[in-house]
């Protein structure tokens, strides 16, 4: 069985935000603490501008923030194939306004340049773990993929969602399970290449660095 469900979320083809905020006061270093330039958890100062530009940022991982949506959806399972989480990413560099206003901020504080430098950036994130009563417990699948392209991404969206949701989760975790000699003891990088080419998928591509 497949389990899972499909969302009618979609990748927001907008890359910038042109809205400023209203405010004069020029941003503190802690308002751009914990700067993630790998991926999508956002500073405080870029959940200001989301709000700011009409987009909802929701919390992600205790105190971060990100742009996402649901993906897949499963419901509640305790053993076989179980969806760990499915997600879609954003990350929005600046235009207009916002971005004159952030360059006028950077002249007192240079740290909003990581703000500023920012490329607009689009992700997919799919993971399905495997537990079984004989204490079994691994990654069945576990796919990122990131670009700084939305239609290159939009499309390896199209396709892997009709290739996930195809699949027979619980069929292909057995069938890993059976295999578990030729990928275990392959480190982090190469568990995933193997398991991409077990499912035919391409391989992942993840944390690209968001500066230009």
């Amino acid at each position: 069985m497949n389990y899972l469900d499909l969302t009618n979320h979609q990748l927001n083809p907008i890359s910038h935000w042109d809205q400023p905020l209203a405010t004069m006061r020029v941003p503190l270093a802690r308002d751009l603490a914990l700067f993630d330039q790998n991926g999508y958890d956002l500073t405080d100062l870029e959940q200001h501008y989301a709000k700011a530009n009409q987009t909802r940022a929701h919390a992600h991982r205790e105190h971060h923030h990100a742009l996402k949506a649901p993906w897949f959806t499963q419901p509640d399972r305790v053993e076989g194939a179980v969806l760990n989480h499915s997600l879609l990413f954003e990350r929005k560099g600046y235009t207009g306004e916002a971005l004159q206003q952030l360059e006028r901020w950077a002249k007192s504080n240079p740290l909003i340049y990581k703000i500023i430098r920012i490329r607009p950036k689009w992700g997919l994130d799919f993971s399905v773990d495997y537990a079984d009563r004989d204490g079994n417990v691994f990654e069945v699948l576990h796919w990122e993929y990131d670009g700084f392209e939305y239609d290159e991404v939009q499309s390896r969206k199209q396709q892997l969602e009709a290739k996930f949701a195809a699949i027979d989760w619980d069929d292909a975790a057995a069938s890993i399970l059976k295999q578990k000699d030729q990928w275990h003891h392959l480190d982090f990088f190469a568990q995933s290449d193997w398991k991409c080419n077990y499912f035919g998928i391409v391989k992942e591509r993840f944390k690209m660095v968001i500066w230009s």
